[in-house]
C-alpha cells in the first residue's frame, strides 16, 4: 500500500522586517499592546515588487533541494494562497514556469489560514491512489497587499512568507498518517476582503470604502478558532488511535499567542513542545503551519516514531489538523 510522506521542505521570508516599534510610528498602538495582546515583536514584509509566486518559487527550490529530487519529477504543483499574484492565472501556473516543472499540473487551493492542510490533504489522497507519484506543495501569502495599515486590529497580525513541501511515497520522511478538514460558511463575513471579487468588483467606489482590505472580527474569531481547532486535533487523534500524551511536538497556526495558548492548554501536551513561530514572522496566513514545520526539522533532532501534530483555523470558516510521524 502506498504511503504519502513529506521528504523534503523549505521556506523562505521576505528581508524587511517590520517592528512593533516601527508601527507605533504608523498606527495608534504600542509595542507592549501588540505583544500583550498577540505575542508577536515583529513581522517580515514583502518587498513591492515582491509576489507571492516569487516568495513561493524560493521556498519551493529549497524543498525541492531538500528532497534531493528535479524539478522534472515533479508531477503535480498545489499552491496554497488566499493573496494570488493575479485572480487569473492562477499563482500555481506562474510557480511551475518559474521552476521549469515542465511536466507538472498545477493549480491554487483557497482556504485562507488552513490551506496549507487542504493542499496536502489534495496530496496525500492523490499519491495514496497512485495518481501521482511526486507532489510540490507550496503555500505563499503577501498579507501586507491587503492590510489597512490604519487599522491597528489588523495590521499588528500580519506578516509575508512562503513555506513548501514534497510529498512522495518514497524515501525516509514525515508520514502523512491523518487530515481532517472542516469549514462553516454561514460564519464567512468574521474574516473577509469583501471587494476584488465578483460580488464587489473593483471600482472607484469599492476603493473609497476601503474594500480592499481585510476585516476581521477579533473577539468572535478568537472563540471559534479555540473551539474549531480543540475539535479537529480529537477528531485527528482518534482517526489515528492515538492519545494527546504521544504528540511529540505541537505546531499550530501561528495566529496570536493566546489562540495558542488556549488550545496548548487544552491538551495534555507540555507549552514547550508547542513549536512557535509568531513572535517572529507574525500570522502568515497559510504558509505559517509549514514554515513553522521547516523551522522545526531543522532545529529539533526528531527521533523515528515521533508524532507531530498540526493544526490550523482561517476565514470561510475553515479549520484543520494532519498528524505526521517521523520515519
Amino acid at each position: 500500500m502506498l504511503k504519502a510522506r513529506i521528504i523534503g521542505l523549505g521556506s523562505y521570508l521576505p528581508k524587511r522586517v517590520l517592528s512593533n516599534s516601527d508601527l507605533e510610528q504608523m498606527v495608534e498602538t504600542s509595542d507592549e499592546w501588540i505583544l500583550s495582546r498577540t505575542g508577536i515583536r515583529e513581522r517580515r514584509i514583502a518587498a513591492p515588487d515582491e509576489a507571492p509566486s516569487d516568495m513561493g518559487v524560493e521556498a519551493a527550490k529549497r524543498a525541492i533541494q531538500d528532497a534531493d529530487i528535479g524539478c522534472e519529477e515533479i508531477d503535480l504543483i498545489l499552491v496554497a494562497t488566499m493573496t494570488p499574484d493575479y485572480i487569473c492565472p492562477g499563482t500555481a501556473a506562474l510557480i511551475q514556469h518559474r521552476l521549469g516543472a515542465t511536466r507538472a499540473a498545477a493549480f491554487d487551493i483557497q482556504a485562507a489560514c488552513t490551506g496549507f492542510l487542504c493542499a496536502l490533504s489534495m496530496a496525500k489522497a492523490y499519491i495514496e491512489a497512485g495518481f501521482y507519484k511526486t507532489i510540490l506543495v507550496v503555500a505563499t501569502e503577501k498579507m501586507s497587499a491587503f492590510i489597512d495599515y490604519k487599522d491597528r486590529n489588523t495590521c499588528v497580525l500580519f506578516g509575508d512568507g512562503a513555506g513548501a513541501a514534497v510529498v512522495g511515497n518514497e524515501w525516509e520522511g514525515l508520514a502523512i498518517d491523518s487530515i481532517c478538514l472542516g469549514a462553516d460558511g454561514s460564519l464567512a463575513e468574521l474574516i473577509i476582503v469583501p471587494g476584488g471579487g465578483a460580488r464587489h468588483p473593483a471600482t472607484a467606489d469599492t476603493v473609497a470604502q476601503n474594500m480592499h482590505t481585510l476585516k476581521l472580527m477579533g473577539k468572535e474569531v478568537f472563540k471559534h478558532a479555540v473551539r474549531r481547532m480543540n475539535g479537529a486535533v480529537k477528531e485527528c487523534l482518534a482517526k489515528a488511535g492515538l492519545s494527546e500524551q504521544q504528540i511529540g511536538w505541537l505546531i499550530p497556526h501561528q495566529a496570536n499567542d493566546r489562540i495558542m495558548e488556549a488550545l496548548s492548554k487544552s491538551f495534555e501536551i507540555p507549552e514547550e513542545r508547542v513549536y512557535k513561530t509568531v513572535h517572529k514572522y507574525g500570522n502568515t496566513s497559510a504558509s505559517s503551519v509549514v514554515i513553522a514545520l521547516d523551522e522545526l526539522v531543522r532545529e529539533k533532532k526528531l527521533h523515528g516514531g515521533e508524532h507531530l501534530l498540526l493544526v490550523a483555523f482561517g476565514g470561510g470558516l475553515t479549520w484543520g489538523a494532519a498528524l505526521l510521524t517521523k520515519m
